[in-house]
This record gives C-alpha cells, sequence and structure tokens, in this order.
C-alpha cells in the first residue's frame, strides 16, 4: 500500500461517489470452535437440520430484501447461497461424519466447509479467492446458529464501513441503516460486494491491506470511489475540498440537466456522437434520460453475470430485444461474451496468468456452440435494424475471419427457420491488444467498425495490472505509448473509412476528451452517469485548439510533460466556463 500523504490510503476504486461521515470498525465475532465428542447423535443432528434451517430462512429474508434493492438479477446472488445448503452431498457428508466421528456439529461443519474454503484461496484467480468469502459467510451462519446465537448489528447511520472483507449479504443488510461507503483490506473489482455497492451507488475503495489497523472507531473518513482514495481524519483544508466537490458535483447535476436536449457539439461545429455503456439493466433508465445517443458497449458478461448457468439462446434474445427496443431508433452495440480475466461467468477456468490466456475471443472460438447461442440471439433481436455486433480480445485478421464464418452460419440456420433478422447487421472489433492496434489497417477491409477498449490496450501496452494497487501508479492513460498509439488508431480509421469508436474508461475522463476529440475521434461511449457531464465539455472545446493541443502532445516525450500540457488546457479554457 502506498500513501501520498500521511492521512490518504490508497486502494483499489471498486465503486464511485465521495461520502464525509464517521467510521465504523466492523468486526464479525469470531465462534470459538472446540473439537468435542458427543453422547447423542440424533440430538446433534436434530439441531444441524434446526441451523440449516435457521439459515435458510436468514437468506430468504435478505433476498426478499435484495429483491427490492437490487432487482431480481442481482439479488440471486442470496439464491446461490440458499443453494448451497440445499446441496444433498455436502450435507450428507457432514450429518455421516457425524454420525461417524461423534464430535460436535459445528466442529465438523467447519472442518468440512473450511476444505472448500481453503482450496478456493490457493487459486490465482482473484474470482475464486473472492468467491471463498461468500462460502465463509454460510459457513459462519451456520455455527453461529447451531450455537443458537443471534447476530446483532451495532451499526448506526450515516457511517463509513471498515472492514477485512464484506460479504454480499452483508452490504445489502447495512444499506438499511443508509452506509455511506465502504473501505476494505482485502478485495478487488470482482467481489459481489464491489458489484452490490456499484448497483446500490454506494462509493466503495477496496485492498487496502491495513485500513483496519490504520483507521479507528468514529474516526472521521472521507471516502474518494473515483479516484480510490480514503482519507483519515482530513484536515480543514482537505475537508473543505472534498466539501466543494460534493457541492459542487450536486450543482452541476442540477445545471446538466439543461444540456439534456442538445447535441454534444463543439463551440466550432464539430458534432461527436455520445453514447452509453450498459452493464446492468438497471442503468437502462439513465441512458434514456440523459439522452445518449445510442449504447457504445453492452458488456454481456455483466448483464449476465448473476446466472447459475449461461443463459440460453431464448433468454439472451429476450434481454437483447428489450435493450434495442428501448433505445430504438438508436443503435446499440452488443459485445460477444468477453470472459476470462476479470470478467467471469459460470465456467470452470483455472489458469495461472488468466489475464494473458483463455479469454474472450478465444474462449468463444472453442467453444463454438456458446458462441453460436449468442450469435444466433444477438441477430434474431436485430430485426429492427438497431444492432451491431462486436467481437472482445481479437489479435489477428485470422480470429476475425473464423468469428465471421460462424455468424454467416447463424444466419443460414436462421433462414432456413423463417426467423426474422437484419441481414446486414455491422459486425466490428475491440482494440484492446496491441497486435490488433499494430494490424489496424488490415481489419479495414473485414469489419464495419472498431471501437477502442482502453482499459485492457494501457494494460497491455505498459504490462501493469490495473487493478493491482502495487503498481496502479504506473497504469498511465496520457503515457505517451498510449497517446500515440490512439492517435495511429484513429488516424488509420479515418484513412480506410473504417469508423472507430472509444467505449474504455478513458472516455469518460474529463481531461482526456480534450485531447482524443483533437485526434478526430467522433465516438465516445461512457458510462451513462457521465453522459451530461462529457457533453458539456465537448460543448465547450474549439476543434481547432485541440487539434492543435494534441500535436503538440504527440511531440512529448514523458507522461508529466503530456499531462501538463492536457491539465493546463482543460484550466484555461474549459473550467472556468
Amino acid at each position: 500500500m502506498k500513501t501520498e500523504s500521511e492521512n490518504i490510503l490508497k486502494g483499489i476504486a471498486a465503486a464511485p461517489g465521495i461520502a464525509i461521515s464517521k467510521a465504523f470498525l466492523y468486526t464479525k465475532e469470531k465462534e470459538e470452535i472446540v473439537n468435542d465428542p458427543i453422547t447423542d447423535v440424533n440430538d446433534a443432528l436434530q439441531n444441524l437440520d434446526t441451523a440449516l434451517q435457521q439459515s435458510k430462512k436468514e437468506l430468504r429474508k435478505i433476498f426478499s430484501l435484495a429483491v427490492d434493492k437490487l432487482g431480481e438479477k442481482r439479488a440471486a446472488i442470496f439464491e446461490a447461497q440458499i443453494m448451497i445448503l440445499d446441496d444433498p452431498i455436502l450435507v450428507e457428508t457432514i450429518q455421516n461424519r457425524i454420525r461417524n466421528e461423534k464430535r460436535v456439529p459445528e466442529y465438523i461443519v467447519n472442518d468440512e466447509i473450511s476444505k472448500y474454503t481453503d482450496l478456493m484461496n490457493l487459486s490465482h484467480e482473484s474470482y475464486m479467492k473472492e468467491r471463498s468469502h461468500d462460502i465463509e459467510d454460510i459457513k459462519n451462519r451456520i455455527i453461529r446458529n447451531l450455537k443458537k446465537k443471534k447476530w446483532k448489528s451495532r451499526i448506526t447511520n450515516d457511517v463509513v464501513v471498515i472492514t477485512t472483507t464484506v460479504t454480499p449479504s452483508d452490504t445489502v443488510l447495512f444499506s438499511r441503516v443508509n452506509v455511506k461507503g465502504y473501505v476494505t483490506d482485502f478485495g478487488g473489482l470482482t467481489s459481489h460486494a464491489a458489484i452490490v455497492a456499484r448497483s446500490l451507488n454506494i462509493p466503495a475503495v477496496v485492498g487496502l491491506h491495513d485500513a483496519t489497523n490504520r483507521i479507528k472507531e468514529n474516526d472521521q473518513i472521507i471516502i474518494d470511489g473515483y479516484k480510490g482514495e480514503v482519507i483519515i481524519n482530513p484536515s480543514v483544508k482537505q475537508l473543505q475540498h472534498y466539501q466543494n466537490k460534493i457541492d459542487k458535483h450536486a450543482k452541476e447535476d442540477h445545471e446538466l440537466i439543461k444540456l439534456r436536449d442538445l447535441s454534444a457539439t463543439t463551440l466550432d461545429g464539430k458534432e461527436i456522437q455520445l453514447m452509453a455503456n450498459l452493464d446492468l439493466m438497471e442503468e437502462m433508465e439513465f441512458i434514456v434520460q440523459n439522452k445518449a445517443k445510442g449504447i457504445g458497449l453492452v458488456r454481456t458478461e455483466q448483464l449476465f453475470e448473476v446466472y447459475e448457468t449461461f443463459a440460453d439462446e431464448e433468454e439472451q434474445f429476450n434481454v437483447y430485444k428489450k435493450i434495442a427496443e428501448r433505445i430504438y431508433p438508436e443503435i446499440v452495440t452488443i459485445r460477444a461474451f468477453d470472459i476470462g480475466g476479470d470478467k467471469v461467468l459460470p465456467v470452470d477456468l483455472k489458469e495461472p496468468n488468466p489475464f494473458l490466456g483463455w479469454r474472450g475471443i478465444r474462449l468463444l472460438l472453442d467453444n463454438p456452440q456458446l458462441f453460436k447461442t449468442q450469435i444466433r440471439a444477438v441477430l434474431r433481436a436485430s430485426s429492427h435494424k438497431n444492432i451491431k455486433f462486436m467481437l472482445p480480445m481479437i489479435s489477428s485478421v485470422d480470429e476475425v475471419r473464423a468469428s465471421k464464418e460462424i455468424i454467416d452460419q447463424c444466419r443460414s440456420e436462421l433462414k432456413k427457420e423463417g426467423k426474422q433478422f437484419d441481414k446486414h447487421m455491422s459486425v466490428g472489433i475491440m482494440i484492446e491488444i496491441p497486435s490488433a492496434a499494430i494490424l489496424i489497417n488490415d481489419f479495414a477491409g473485414e469489419v464495419d467498425f472498431v471501437s477502442i477498449g482502453t482499459n485492457d490496450l494501457i494494460q497491455y501496452l505498459l504490462a501493469v495490472d490495473r487493478g493491482n494497487d502495487i503498481v496502479s501508479n504506473i497504469y498511465q492513460e496520457f503515457h505517451p505509448a498510449v497517446v500515440r498509439t490512439l492517435n495511429d488508431i484513429i488516424k488509420s480509421g479515418k484513412k480506410t473509412k473504417t469508423p472507430v469508436s472509444m467505449c474504455g474508461e478513458m472516455a469518460a475522463d474529463p481531461f482526456a476528451v480534450p485531447l482524443l476529440v483533437g485526434f478526430g475521434l467522433d465516438s465516445l461511449s461512457v458510462f451513462a452517469s457521465a453522459v451530461p457531464h462529457i457533453k458539456k465539455i465537448i460543448r465547450n472545446i474549439d476543434f481547432k485548439e485541440v487539434e492543435l493541443m494534441a500535436k503538440k502532445c504527440l511531440e512529448l516525450k514523458t507522461e508529466k510533460e503530456i499531462n501538463n500540457t492536457i491539465h493546463e488546457y482543460y484550466n484555461k479554457k474549459i473550467k472556468t466556463k
């Protein structure tokens, strides 16, 4: 963990937002496990059954609350926990061990379930380690109920929760007392807790390693879920700075509503297509309300993440059709499943380095039936002719051609079946691997459009894991190599008349927007709530000026020089307006 000053802790920004409140150190009481013998096996088995039933009852109550807070799909996290309690093999194993070993049920439960969590914690995959927390949560719930103890929360309203890890059930229960934010020692972007926090619009910073040691009960805390920073007992200056930020955000939100019906056009008349990304169905209303000019990226692996198995063709078709009809007549770009790395669906992936392994298009081409199921669903939903299809993690022309062959097979099948679909549906690719950026001219005759995924492109160009707080300071979107690569992609698109968009996080960075427009980028796709703010920036820049600024940045040799140039322009031309 790095500190930028003595009272600033740096972690991973897991859920956006800013909050100022008192710290609440949340520690779950650890039950003492004793390996005592028993004399009455039947009584022990009855206690186990009662504890399992009580645990299920509690989880059903949490599930009902979660449905109200998050919607049914997100609440499925807790349904999955209930299913574990209903697992006949697990329950039978525990029962048999009680009969054979004649030990107290809590010892057997702890020992048996810990086998699973220990195995998951040995995994190289962050996803598996995160899931172990969910299993640990179930184990502790059963043990508590075996001891007939009630969970008592001392938590009060309006606090920032400081803890080692947060389980999904914690986040939903805490939402009833208006928790202002989460700060955890462990956890990553893929944890259920981070997903739930984002859904509930609660800022979260995770992976600080020793936050629970550094922060004391009732310390005043500022949590910055945008930058991944936590400030302990802020100075008057820090407090004023962040209070001004909160007030400014509230005032800006009110002012930005007035821009809703206006176009994203520069002062000298260059119009930018400003679209939104879609991760959760709940974001759909924000996209429509903010008048985004279409959806530039649907992360389908996020939409179906809570399903226990891969969604079948009919389930996918209904979701894609609903999105296309809701955004009509604007265009929606649906990305094929980008599974692997930090994006996981119910599939068994055990790799030492998943970011450089079996993910994205590689996995899809190796699983043609899975790929075809999604393609058929997308094609069927394209009957209104406002759907584009995008391929993730492309590194070669061969992968594009192999994908197009499968798409053509699906078209032929649907035609024979008499199903309606857009015969000319556009097919594009993500540019997020350096090899794809180098081969950009070769893709021109193969695809209808390209979209730059900066999140992965930057981490692969710089060999920096963007979710690793140890090296987060060298994940630099304004690194000269990144800036020049982006310019090359955009200029190649112009030259070959291939439409180029950007859907990575960089597109929503207010400081990056003038540079990207200066490079000639005509299309941006950002998270839904950022649309009004990015529109305001575009409407306050002059294309000819940012073109000159962008050219200057291409000549600079360090990230610091480029950063200073961009901030100088922003502060002089935009911040004052």
